[in-house]
């Protein structure tokens, strides 16, 4: 139970941290070269930077590589033909984003469908399903922030999805 405690309790009785930070300070009077000690300030400004950087709606780990990222990588890893990604957030509340890509077979199409579940599950995003991919003409992948929909080039040709969601017709 001790080990919960809140982060304000911790820091106010314990002489550890008191002793760090004497130690902090008198390095910094004297820089010297090679010191460890120079790095923290560059890491907090570059931790300031990316806090205050305009745009950003959500901070992520370092290293994870976002959502869109691992969708358009694993896209692009096999092949996938005509990929579009379309920002649909002014236009739906289901999600964020809109991929649209083809594939050359319906076998090729399983399998992008299934290597982008792959990569999303690798990097820590759970899908939250998958439709049609038995038969493998359009395969739909919902991943909360982005909704992929893989498609034979006659399915895509008919339902025109890229012209619905672009246009803003969205009825």
């Amino acid at each position: 139970m001790t080990a919960k405690r809140p982060a304000k309790r911790r820091t106010t009785g314990s002489a550890v941290p008191r002793a760090k930070t004497r130690a902090k300070a008198s390095p910094k009077a004297s820089p010297k070269a090679g010191s460890r000690v120079a790095a923290p300030p560059k890491a907090a400004a570059a931790r300031a930077k990316t806090k205050s950087a305009p745009g950003k709606t959500a901070a992520r780990p370092r290293g994870r590589p976002s959502l869109r990222e691992v969708v358009l990588g694993a896209l692009a890893e096999l092949k996938a033909l005509d990929v579009r990604a379309l920002d649909v957030r002014g236009l739906t509340d289901i999600t964020d984003t809109m991929v649209v890509a083809s594939g050359t077979s319906d076998r090729h199409v399983k399998s992008i469908a299934d290597r982008v579940l792959q990569r999303c599950k690798e990097a820590g995003y759970r899908p939250f399903g998958m439709e049609g991919e038995r038969d493998g003409e359009w395969v739909l992948l919902d991943l909360q922030d982005v909704v992929l929909h893989v498609m034979l080039p006659r399915a895509r040709e008919f339902y025109a999805l890229e012209k619905l969601w672009e246009g803003g017709a969205a009825a």
